[in-house]
């Protein structure tokens, strides 16, 4: 079977002699749900508008669904859908049209385009709106308008360039139940996102990309696994007074009912709780203090300056 997305040595030399990309290699399965993240200036929409045609490559292949983008442009282009970070859609256009048009511009008979978009917009609760122009819409709602615009003529392969940018936490909770649909489905989904909780939320493999190479990429657990520290934060039932001891862990005391504990790779949360329950401490929640994914990908850049 032949990977949705391929990428052979792609690099990317501007012309004041900046290099953008560094002879990358990656490849992403069919259905796989796939993050790539990077902090800015990385090289990350260079390789997204490489895929999608709007970035020429300085050397190196680059294919969707076996098809090179450059030599096979057209039928790369069918298995593709891409939902940009900037809205670059007609703003004085009603949200039907823009979506019914867009699946013009793939040869879908006026039928099909109208049955794809009807489906679409009540997927992404927009069939309330199809008759008002673009500029009307809020930002979540223009963000969901360009995602049913990249998936009228049913691509393969979806990529999303910080799709949940600037959306309230509900809109981005109700944005993963479809996008995870769509995946089940069979869709495979490049991910780009600064919300780190989305990649280990959702995707299954991750690389990372930093001054234009590809610093790591591996599965979202195992990359997980090369945590060595992590803290938790247990909520208590009731107030304490006096510093609480956990032998083999270090401890800092937020607040009389609220205890920050690290724990080390190897070590058992066990032994916490059982610790704390001799003590007569019963724990009323517990959560990681910050996300594990952020943790391990600010190290992995750090140890690469």
């Amino acid at each position: 079977m032949v990977p949705a997305l391929e990428v052979k040595g792609l690099s990317k030399v501007y012309a004041n002699g900046f290099e953008a990309l560094k002879g990358i290699d990656l490849s992403v399965g069919q259905g796989d749900f796939f993050a790539l993240l990077g902090p800015n200036g990385a090289g990350k929409s260079t390789t997204l508008g490489i895929l999608s045609g709007l970035v020429q490559k300085t050397a190196g292949q680059a294919s969707i669904m076996g098809f090179d983008v450059n030599r096979d442009a057209f039928r790369a282009k069918q298995h593709l859908g891409v939902v940009p970070q900037e809205f670059n859609f007609n703003q004085f256009e009603k949200v039907r049209d823009i979506v019914i048009t867009q699946a013009g511009f793939f040869g879908l008979t006026a039928a099909q385009a109208a049955e794809n978009t009807d489906y679409l917009l009540q997927q992404l609760d927009l069939w309330d709106k199809r008759d008002t122009q673009a500029r009307m819409l809020s930002g979540g709602m223009k963000r969901r308008l360009m995602i049913a615009r990249a998936l009228v003529h049913k691509p393969k392969v979806l990529i999303l360039d910080e799709p949940t940018a600037g959306v309230d936490i509900e809109l981005r909770r109700s944005m993963w139940e479809f996008m995870q649909r769509l995946n089940e489905q069979g869709t495979t989904i490049i991910l780009t996102t600064h919300y780190l909780e989305e990649a280990e939320q959702l995707c299954r493999n991750i690389a990372i990309i930093n001054h234009g190479e590809i610093v790591q990429a591996t599965s979202t657990r195992e990359l997980l696994t090369q945590l060595h520290t992590e803290t938790f934060v247990f909520d208590l039932a009731e107030a304490v007074s006096g510093d609480v001891v956990i032998d083999q862990f270090v401890v800092h005391q937020v607040s009389p009912d609220c205890l920050e504990i690290t724990v080390e790779k190897g070590q058992s949360l066990n032994h916490i709780f059982q610790q704390l329950s001799e003590k007569q401490l019963e724990v009323r929640s517990m959560r990681t203090k910050s996300n594990r994914l952020e943790e391990l990908f600010v190290g992995l850049l750090q140890e690469q300056k």
